[in-house]
């Protein structure tokens, strides 16, 4: 069974994460991507190599693809780069937009070939304003979206830094920005016939995914956003920097989630585990199941929830449950919350989840072949699954320049011409 994209072909000139994870959707749903790469092939290649051009973080990036080298700055590039155009339904590409119009693969020069060509193009902060040429990765971005100052993380030394394990959340989401650009460019052009240029950026999904913050509601803002920037321009006038700032946000937010015994991490006999119970049913509930008659905060219309009176009965109900949690492992509470109707889970890790019951259950994780590795390689699922177009990648990661020969000869290039092409080092 052919995926709902089985027949539409992907040229992808990304790097790194956010483009290739973007190519990579693409794939999961059948498409036929094709992945230029330099010579020396892309960077993400040589990190923690594990053979000489095979990586893990390749391998989880480009699943599903062909690997087609070329040097750009040969001049044959631009011949092999225009042929090959008018074959291809979309291009994903990551480059600087100074970049990529130098290179002839900006979006007047590749559409005036293929007028119905679908362009997703990503970069890092937009490609109008005084940042436009600016490059710039995951970490340079969540700086500048406020995603670092949210996290409220440092090191020993002071430093801020990305979440546990270095999650790059704004690469990892522009990848499922891109993936979701194409398929309504893929849309548009099915029902009017046009391509089109499409735009995402690092910064535009930093902003998306801290969209409470990023917002303006003036009357909800007189005890959030605007006494904080307040806050913020006094706190600079007297000389705090960004620590101290960070830290004296943090702890107004931590003053308000301390006394929430409904939504948060349990430790327990033997490891933790997570409630939440957002709902007056679901908070009902919980209480039930953990002998709480009575919490004003909920019962009471006429008590004040931020009140000092309000976060001191908070403080003492959970430690109160603290302590009861304490008694027992996180599979009898894990059992206990269910039978009582409370969202729980305990706290796993990573490692551990590829043989998880729920993750076999589900067929949340895809066996690969490699061209040259064989079988054995296990990663995670596509984004979604469909019914009757089922995404059923099964192919690794391509290696370097594997496919060359096999999409040139797609092209009807000949042998000759080919030989001629690599004695110029086209193919490195």
């Amino acid at each position: 069974m052919s995926g709902p994209l089985h027949g539409v072909r992907v040229l992808e000139f990304t790097q790194i994460i956010a483009g290739p994870l973007g190519g990579q959707h693409l794939a999961d749903m059948g498409a036929d991507v094709i992945k230029v790469e330099p010579p020396q092939g892309e960077p993400w290649r040589a990190t923690s190599q594990f053979l000489p051009g095979e990586s893990k973080p390749f391998h989880v990036l480009n699943r599903g693809k062909r690997s087609l080298t070329l040097d750009l700055r040969n001049p044959h590039a631009q011949e092999v780069i225009h042929r090959l155009i008018g074959t291809i339904d979309v291009v994903v590409i990551n480059y600087r937009p100074d970049v990529a119009a130098r290179m002839g693969l900006d979006y007047e020069t590749l559409s005036g070939l293929k007028p119905d060509l679908v362009y997703v193009d990503s970069t890092s902060f937009g490609r109008r304003g005084p940042w436009a040429m600016k490059g710039g990765y995951d970490i340079v971005a969540q700086a500048v979206a406020g995603v670092l100052s949210s996290a409220a993380r440092f090191d020993a030394h002071g430093t801020p830094v990305l979440m546990m394990g270095g999650l790059p959340v704004l690469d990892l989401a522009t990848g499922y920005a891109i993936g979701m650009a194409a398929l309504a460019g893929l849309y548009h052009r099915a029902v009017s016939g046009e391509g089109q240029f499409i735009e995402t950026s690092l910064l535009q999904t930093g902003l998306i995914l801290q969209h409470g913050k990023f917002s303006s509601l003036p009357p909800a803002d007189v005890t959030t956003r605007t006494r904080f920037l307040a806050e913020l321009e006094e706190a600079r006038a007297t000389g705090l920097g960004y620590r101290d700032i960070v830290e004296r946000k943090r702890e107004e937010y931590e003053a308000g989630q301390v006394a929430n015994v409904y939504y948060r991490v349990y430790y327990t006999a033997d490891g933790a585990i997570a409630v939440g119970s957002l709902s007056g049913q679901l908070r009902e509930r919980f209480r039930q199941a953990m002998g709480i008659e009575y919490d004003p905060r909920d019962h009471d219309p006429n008590y004040v929830a931020d009140s000092a009176e309000a976060r001191e009965f908070g403080l003492q109900l959970r430690d109160r449950l603290e302590a009861a949690f304490l008694e027992h492992p996180s599979a009898y509470w894990s059992e206990y919350l269910d039978a009582a109707g409370v969202p729980n889970g305990e706290l796993t890790y990573t490692e551990e989840l590829l043989e998880h019951e729920q993750v076999v259950a589900n067929d949340y994780r895809v066996a690969l072949t490699h061209e040259v590795l064989g079988e054995g390689e296990v990663q995670a699922p596509p984004a979604f699954q469909m019914q009757r177009t089922r995404l059923e990648p099964t192919k690794s990661s391509p290696p370097l320049g594997f496919h060359n020969r096999e999409v040139l000869d797609e092209l009807g290039v000949s042998d000759d011409e080919y030989a001629a092409w690599q004695e110029s080092g086209l193919f490195g």
